[in-house]
């Protein structure tokens, strides 16, 4: 089970994701659960440090660029050598701020070289009854997939974070049955684009509404290998109750 905390832009003060960190290696320490924290850039490094629990480290994201005349940005390398060993590619809120289906890929090649494991967020805005969501979804797959070495694809993993349930509470968002239904959707698109039999030990993630409430019937009866935890992550005792129905 891996499952990684998405603070976002939640947490502003040192103090604060110091306090998160602590809670994170503590309830690591029991769990059997791969525990993954990405906190925002400018605290990266700090937390990282010295780090010899097994709490690992997520970019939220990384630059389309790998270096360069280019102010403000934080390439994949600067990431990996800030203690990142993951990094988020394609949230639907980066997607939202202008990336493109080109972008994502050549974020998710910029990570993949720099011997990141990239975790690719697809996701619809919201479902139709004729079902043109999955085409969006597989399109999504397709373009940044098909960007990558057919050798490196096996190394992503996908978050599937449908963007109509973020911030919805868990009861409202989506059901355990149409969850499977799109996990063995997405590993179908998979089998399509990984060699061999990969897409049967691809990790599909859950990214909606991740709250202690629900999280294990869901993951026990949808299949999925963990969640992308966002704003429950920020609160120590959610995320450890999370930590805890999931393992």
């Amino acid at each position: 089970m891996l499952i990684v905390a998405n603070w976002k832009a939640y947490v502003e003060d040192f103090t604060k994701a110091k306090h998160l960190m602590s809670a994170a290696k503590r309830v690591a320490s029991r769990s059997k659960a791969a525990i993954v924290v990405a906190p925002p850039a400018p605290f990266l490094g700090a937390l990282a440090i010295g780090n010899r629990t097994k709490v690992a480290f997520s970019a939220q994201d990384v630059s389309v660029t790998t270096g360069g005349a280019q102010t403000g940005e934080s390439t994949a390398r600067a990431n990996m050598a800030a203690g990142a060993t993951y990094a988020i590619i394609g949230h639907s809120e980066r997607r939202a701020s202008g990336d493109t289906n080109q972008i994502v890929a050549e974020k998710l090649s910029h990570a993949l070289a720099q011997g990141l494991t990239p975790i690719l967020c697809v996701g619809e805005k919201e479902r139709d009854s004729e079902g043109r969501y999955l085409a969006f979804i597989r399109e999504e797959l397709r373009s940044a997939l098909g960007a990558v070495a057919v050798k490196d694809r096996s190394k992503i993993v996908i978050a599937y974070e449908p963007i109509w349930a973020i911030g919805k509470h868990a009861k409202d968002a989506i059901r355990p049955h149409d969850l499977t239904e799109m996990v063995l959707y997405i590993k179908k698109v998979l089998a399509e684009l990984l060699p061999g039999k990969s897409a049967v030990r691809a990790q599909i993630l859950y990214g909606g509404s991740v709250e202690p409430e629900g999280a294990r019937d869901l993951a026990a009866a949808s299949g999925i290998d963990g969640v992308l935890v966002g704003h429950a992550s920020t609160d120590a005792a959610q995320f450890s109750a999370i930590i805890r129905e999931l393992t």
